[in-house]
């Protein structure tokens, strides 16, 4: 038997799953990853921390599994893109690791917008350019930190950062650094001039090597393999960035659907046999694919918001919940399910942690009344989140040359049969469900897969392993309710948007 192992560094949750070539999960273990947010927009982890998570994971996979590390073929990891991993001359974290959900950077995009900075940047990468990205957070380190940014050895993404504790070795996937502004698209190929237009290029030869999802990219060192129990010399393989790692899963691997993940961030994409250029969508970034672009739309304004939501005003429910064997997200589902769609809830803006519109924008209910319960308010909650994904979807169809087949549907919402309607409802699309637990460990399990040769290609390994598992068709009725809503939603957010930097400055 031989197994492939995945793991996933998502925004809270560090996660190391065995897969077996048919796709079967063998085991699943994971750990809580601290976050912090010292001040207001600040959204950091511990790297060291970050580290020990991880080998807690494969350790405690092996050890409450009894897996024999001897069958572990192989080892390719994902993780959120964007954000900062910062490491000096001595490996060790420069500071603390930055998240793709951190805003503190948000000036720099709008400021590069009006010195036109920005457009001469697209012109090289086919690319807006996010707070979050690591050019903002590099331009933030230089003005505001001078000393981590003069000791910076090597620049990694989330993922990146974690194959070189296991390793030692130092290298840049393509997936993710080409959707960071840091390469340049028509090169393929990092670009000195580029980084000089952000103000940045002392950090040039910071910039690790860049490779394939499955090149070779070292192996399990002796220090991580005593850690873990994983055997030195295990092979680790580029890995690809999550967003890529659940097209895999959900089997987007050519050019008839879209995939959606509503998870902490709000993902929608395709896949490409060219890039966008005409600034219809935010995101281009060279795919896992071979000559295929990945055209991405996405923002942290998705299922989070019900995390949150449940966490900060249903704290007695959850318990509740527990106590009778049940989950709170299943009993939000049952609330959700006794609103018809002919009633009306409040207007909720998804952006507690960030938004797809100003960059100030926060979240908020607007239209409730006295005759609303909490279940309207976490419909409210359910809406908003489509309506968001809805926003990006609508650039996504403008820049296709033919309609999608279907979506693809992964992350929190895909769990939840009331979601996963409204989800149909407001696309007005045929939404598939694919039945993976985990879309990001498989996702990296089948790029071992095809790394060892197991699979020719990741289409021939998804078209393997994948398999839908619901099907859910768009109500006609629901379409036109929605498709006001939505109208009103947009509306709201365009009179709007001269309050939100106002809102921003309140002392």
């Amino acid at each position: 038997m031989k197994y492939y192992l995945g793991i996933d560094n998502g925004g809270t949750v560090t996660k190391a799953a065995l897969y077996t070539k048919e796709g079967k999960l063998v085991a699943l273990e994971q750990e809580l990853t601290e976050v912090d947010s010292p001040k207001s927009g600040f959204i950091e982890r511990d790297m060291d921390k970050m580290k020990q998570a991880n080998f807690k994971a494969v350790k405690s996979l092996i050890d409450k599994n009894n897996i024999d590390p001897a069958m572990i073929a192989g080892i390719a990891c994902c993780g959120h893109g964007k954000g900062l991993y910062l490491v000096d001359s001595y490996g060790k974290p420069c500071r603390a690791g930055i998240l793709s959900s951190d805003n503190r950077a948000w000036k720099y995009p709008v400021k590069w917008a009006k010195d036109g900075i920005t457009e001469k940047v697209y012109e090289k990468t086919f690319q807006t350019v996010m707070a979050c990205q690591p050019v903002a957070l590099l331009a933030w380190l230089k003005d505001h930190e001078s000393k981590t940014y003069s000791s910076i050895k090597w620049i990694f993404e989330c993922k990146d950062y974690v194959r070189f504790f296991f390793t030692g070795s130092a290298y840049a996937e393509m997936t993710d650094y080409s959707g960071a502004n840091l390469v340049n698209l028509r090169t393929k190929s990092y670009d000195k001039e580029l980084l000089g237009l952000f103000g940045i290029d002392e950090v040039y030869n910071a910039l690790p090597p860049l490779v394939s999802s499955t090149d070779q990219c070292g192996s399990v060192s002796l220090d991580a393999a005593k850690a873990t129990g994983l055997i030195e010399g295990t092979p680790m393989f580029g890995g690809m960035f999550d967003i890529d790692a659940c097209a895999v899963a959900v089997d987007v691997t050519n050019t008839d659907n879209i995939c959606m993940i509503a998870g902490t961030w709000s993902i929608n994409e395709y896949l490409s046999k060219t890039p966008v250029m005409d600034h219809k969508v935010a995101m281009n970034s060279i795919s896992f694919i071979k000559d295929y672009y990945l055209i991405e739309e996405s923002s942290a304004t998705s299922a989070v918001n019900l995390e949150w939501f449940v966490k900060t005003l249903l704290p007695e429910m959850k318990e509740e919940a527990k106590k009778c064997g049940s989950n709170v997200y299943k009993e939000a589902d049952k609330l959700v399910s006794n609103i018809s769609a002919n009633e009306v809830c409040p207007i909720y803006f998804p952006f507690i942690m960030a938004s797809n519109v100003h960059p100030n924008a926060k979240a908020g209910f607007l239209g409730m009344n006295y005759n609303h319960s909490r279940a309207h308010m976490i419909k409210s909650v359910y809406e908003g989140v489509a309506f968001s994904h809805r926003y990006h979807y609508e650039k996504l169809k403008n820049s296709r040359n033919t309609p999608a087949s279907c979506i693809r549907l992964a992350g929190g919402a895909a769990n939840s049969n009331e979601w996963v309607q409204i989800f149909a409802d407001i696309m007005n699309s045929r939404i598939e469900v694919v039945d993976i637990k985990e879309t990001g460990t498989f996702g990296c399990a089948m790029n071992v897969a095809v790394a060892l040769g197991d699979y020719k290609d990741y289409p021939e390994a998804a078209k393997a392993t994948v398999k839908v598992r619901q099907i859910v068709e768009p109500v006609k009725a629901n379409v036109e309710l929605y498709n006001q809503r939505y109208e009103v939603y947009c509306k709201i957010l365009t009179a709007l948007d001269p309050v939100w930097l106002d809102l921003y400055n309140l002392k």
